[in-house]
């Protein structure tokens, strides 16, 4: 407890409102949110309230009470208890998250316009990976834990955790760190495409908004995103797609045409450079050929595109020639991505750097769990699809 009269512990939170408050947060919330009876009066405060509770470092409703300690009193206004803005959370109904994300689009763009963080144009690079002329909008998605069985919606996912999913999709330019442009809560048991195809149109279409018409947008996406839904949603919105691809039998068939002269040396973890030759030494090779995605789905529905393959020996390989059973012939693992993006902007290797790229998506749930998605807090499942929305305002 911080409870001097004189002192506050978060005199950083004035200027962050104040660039909040000239974004007009406090003011969209007002307008857009229609939480019902005395629990949603003053929305547009309690927002603002529950936003600067998680930069001071919240992460739970009772955490909220930091805005109350020392002279907070002194500095803001319409400081709200826990147990109010716990209360106005649980009010919301999935019609009022949906009012929620709305408030967070026009907010960012606004806070972009402020700020005047993207430009129309350039080169985005990422990681080291070149991608000129692209803005990169990542999609993935995270298991928030949980703890307690009346946690609506609480399911084991696929990493065998308890949880919530939280659906995220971020957009990254040469000049900015990743925002987060769209977001959905969803059971924790579901699977990770379910409702993808309705987020990343909604993603692609925010960062139409932030950067412009006339700039290209490339959609980045893991294999659990390969499908129909997700790449037409993309590719509506006038982006390209660049998703990883599941091994069946179309892309090992499309993988074994590849001749062996095709194969690129790239630069990989364990590279080194021969300067003798100019190239550099790896043990990782790509290339690419022709592929159309969903060819077995109607014509309408099919997308013709490259398919790039990253090649490395097979590490199982190596241990048993350690061992004496050498085989004879090279064995190799392969991981491949569809892409739709243009050839002359990003050739092969290009492609693959920019590809791999996408793990910059970890960071941002890193970020987010290591501060207000540490908990999702309520028991109701609304609640916490509203304090991920938050969470997101506040990251951003």
């Amino acid at each position: 407890m911080f409870d001097d009269p004189n002192l506050v512990s978060s005199a950083g939170l004035v200027p962050v409102l104040a660039l909040a408050d000239r974004a007009g947060l406090r003011d969209l919330a007002q307008e857009h949110l229609t939480v019902p009876s005395d629990k949603g009066a003053n929305a547009g405060w309690k927002v603002a309230s529950l936003v600067a509770g998680m930069v001071a470092g919240a992460d739970s409703i009772l955490d909220m009470a930091v805005l109350r300690h020392g002279g907070m009193g002194r500095l803001f206004t319409r400081i709200y208890a826990p147990s109010t803005l716990g209360s106005f959370l649980r009010a919301f109904t999935f019609g009022h998250v949906r009012q929620l994300d709305a408030v967070a689009s026009r907010f960012l763009l606004a806070l972009v316009n402020l700020a005047g963080l993207f430009e129309t144009q350039g080169t985005t690079v990422v990681d080291g990976a070149t991608a000129e002329g692209y803005a990169l909008v990542d999609v993935d998605d995270t298991i928030v834990e949980v703890h307690g069985h009346a946690k609506q919606g609480a399911g084991f996912g696929y990493s065998g955790v308890r949880g919530l999913n939280a659906l995220i999709a971020t957009l990254t330019t040469t000049t900015t760190a990743p925002v987060v442009v769209a977001q959905r809560l969803r059971k924790g048991s579901t699977g990770s495409p379910r409702g993808a195809k309705r987020l990343v149109g909604d993603a692609v279409k925010t960062a139409r908004r932030l950067l412009g018409k006339t700039r290209l947008v490339l959609v980045r996406m893991d294999s659990a995103f390969y499908g129909r839904g997700p790449v037409h949603a993309a590719l509506a919105g006038g982006a390209a797609v660049s998703v990883t691809v599941r091994m069946d039998k179309a892309v090992k068939k499309a993988i074994a045409a590849i001749g062996e002269d095709a194969w690129t040396t790239i630069e990989y973890t364990d590279a080194v450079f021969d300067e003798t030759s100019g190239r550099w030494i790896s043990r990782a090779e790509v290339a690419e050929t022709v592929f159309t995605a969903f060819s077995s789905a109607k014509k309408s529905e099919r997308v013709p595109g490259r398919l790039i393959v990253r090649r490395i020996p097979d590490f199982n390989a190596e241990k048993r020639k350690a061992a004496g059973q050498g085989t004879l012939f090279d064995v190799w693992r392969f991981h491949a991505f569809f892409t739709t993006a243009d050839a002359d902007l990003l050739d092969t290797v290009d492609a693959d750097k920019t590809h791999r790229g996408h793990a910059v998506i970890e960071q941002v749930h890193a970020d987010l769990k290591g501060s207000a998605l540490a908990h999702l807090p309520s028991g109701v499942f609304t609640a916490n699809a509203a304090w991920l929305v938050l969470a997101v305002i506040a990251f951003n």
